[in-house]
């Protein structure tokens, strides 16, 4: 009986796998032929979760922003679908080379594997490619790549989502000092995650401000974040709970469903790369 079924299947050209209802979000988790629906029903549209391996203080895993913004970035490509990249943790985190665990890679090594996964994702039909950040320490590194993509022309572009602010209302937070592994970050593994916070520890270790630092506010020291939390940890993930990190995760989700939805209906960067990259061939005749 299943064969005459996978018979009739196949006469009438479906493409939906046997024992599955609907196709995977993750890129590996899909067959050749499913990838290819996949690519066609995202509009070509790709999500890239960009995560880190670092210390979160004494009590998150080193995978924390990784995991985080693949909860995210999955659960909203169920939501509105979209093919998701497998774990990228390839990022800037020389902040955390004195901590355990931390895989710090060269800058060049950064852009130069960021540039060809990009290109291979577009050779693949992900012609928007969405970059979702999960980890600060990229937030200067991922507009810079983004803008390097007028260097040379590509078939495809590449849109970066930076770390989404928490929305107004939700639960009250307990604590000011919320930067790393604290109170929001513990909050929201809670929901990814919940099997990998130990709260119990969140303490072993302070996550306070230790202000060794004293520079004008618009004068920037790369050393600024080890003279202020030299622990890796910023503020009290004991605070934390699963309240909060509902809040916080649904209103991230709700941002990468939002963005997928305006990349998908964007018929225009793709366009004006182009002329920008045509008028870039002869700048002396562009009109002024």
């Amino acid at each position: 009986m299943r064969n005459l079924i996978i018979a009739f299947l196949v006469i009438c050209g479906s493409t939906v796998s046997w024992g599955q209802g609907k196709l995977s979000v993750h890129w590996e988790e899909l067959t050749a032929a499913d990838f290819l629906q996949g690519i066609h029903q995202s509009g070509g549209t790709c999500l890239l979760p960009f995560g880190i391996l670092e210390k979160h203080g004494p009590h998150l895993p080193l995978g924390t922003d990784l995991l985080d913004v693949r909860h995210a970035a999955l659960t909203a490509a169920e939501q509105e679908y979209a093919v998701v990249f497998p774990e990228y943790y390839f990022g800037q985190i020389f902040e955390a080379k004195h901590q355990p665990g931390t895989v710090a890679y060269s800058t060049h090594l950064q852009l130069e594997l960021l540039q060809e996964t990009t290109d291979e994702m577009a050779r693949n039909g992900c012609k928007k490619v969405i970059i979702v950040n999960g980890h600060g320490g990229n937030e200067s590194l991922l507009p810079f790549f983004a803008q390097s993509q007028l260097e040379k022309e590509h078939d495809y572009v590449v849109y970066v989502l930076g770390l989404v602010e928490t929305p107004p209302g939700g639960p009250k937070k307990k604590t000011s000092m919320d930067m790393h592994a604290g109170e929001s970050e513990t909050s929201m593994m809670m929901i990814s995650r919940p099997d990998l916070v130990h709260l119990d520890r969140a303490n072993q270790q302070s996550g306070a401000d230790q202000a060794r630092l004293h520079l004008p506010e618009n004068l920037y020291a790369a050393i600024w974040w080890y003279a202020r939390f030299p622990n890796h940890y910023s503020g009290e993930g004991s605070a934390a709970t699963q309240q909060l990190g509902e809040w916080k995760m649904n209103g991230w989700i709700k941002a990468v469903v939002e963005s997928i939805r305006a990349v998908k209906a964007d018929q225009t960067s793709l366009k004006l790369q182009n002329e920008f990259h045509e008028q870039s061939k002869h700048p002396a005749d562009t009109k002024q």
